[in-house]
């Protein structure tokens, strides 16, 4: 189907880019990669008067590191994430992840800042995000502010996001070397939202495991840091009867709708099950 009519903006900066959107107030939609919104235009789905492209923005693409912190530009693309030296070396859950986002099509136009920002609970860096504890640099009209990814998620397609607010970057202190890692993706085929899937990352020392973090995919209307599955790995050996547990903690807190990719019960066990061999990849990895 062919998007309803509205008018286009283009901006050159954060803050010109803040005040059209709160100027315009509800009629208006921010745009970066747009593979969401132009779809749902397409369906009707999604009317917006305007659109306001924030890929003339300066400022908003790159990676760089401040200190402990790795910063990502909101703008910057799937297929950078994935071709980024730095991110290859401190973060390779998100080249792991990015990889298995839609098509290549889609990574090349697909921004880091829009899989986060539109609160889809079936995209895939929000869980990975939640599962860093990334904090996300949120500019408005009236200053800027961070808040940590696990707070960041209400409900689906509901964030903390305001009336000219934009996602700037993403800030997130890099896992110690030699951490293992994982994204675990159950899919019915190449490029599709997850059945259900799960992020994680571990720390072993003296071959137990030291520090870990989970969280969960399209299990909820929000993506799930599972903190008490992270609980039970973390002080452990990582066996069977641990794992076991930790699968149960984490589809315990799963609230998964019956749809085209499962019926709900068996979205649920999935999650256990991409967490157990997240947690087995992840430990492979790791170096104590």
């Amino acid at each position: 189907m062919i998007p309803g009519a509205f008018d286009y903006h283009r901006p050159t900066s954060v803050n010109e880019a803040a005040l059209l959107l709160r100027q315009l107030g509800e009629d208006a939609r921010p745009l970066a990669g747009g593979h969401s919104l132009i779809a749902l235009m397409k369906l009707r789905l999604a009317m917006p008067e305007h659109l306001v492209d924030l890929s003339g923005v300066d400022g908003l693409k790159g990676v760089r590191r401040e200190g402990d912190d790795l910063v990502i530009g909101a703008m910057t693309t799937q297929h950078d994430i994935i071709h980024d030296a730095m991110l290859a070396e401190s973060l390779p859950i998100l080249r792991e992840t990015a990889n298995q986002i839609a098509d290549p099509q889609v990574r090349y136009r697909g921004t880091i800042g829009g899989n986060v920002a539109n609160g889809d609970p079936g995209n895939d860096m929000p869980a990975v995000m939640q599962c860093l504890d990334a904090r996300f640099r949120i500019a408005s009209p009236d200053g800027e502010r961070e808040i940590s990814a696990r707070d960041f998620y209400h409900g689906a397609f509901d964030t903390e996001l305001h009336r000219g607010d934009i996602v700037t970057e993403i800030r997130i202190k890099a896992p110690p070397r030699g951490h293992g890692y994982a994204y675990e993706k159950m899919k019915r085929k190449t490029g599709d939202y997850a059945t259900a899937a799960a992020a994680v990352i571990l720390t072993l020392e003296g071959g137990r495991c030291a520090r870990a973090s989970v969280a969960l995919t399209n299990v909820a209307d929000t993506p799930l840091w599972a903190e008490e599955a992270s609980k039970i790995l973390a002080g452990s050996d990582l066996g069977k009867e641990t794992l076991d547990r930790a699968a149960a903690a984490a589809e315990a807190i799963t609230n998964p709708a019956s749809d085209l990719h499962g019926p709900a019960e068996f979205r649920a066990k999935m999650a256990g099950v991409m967490l157990r061999r997240a947690v087995m990849r992840a430990q492979a990895r790791a170096k104590a």
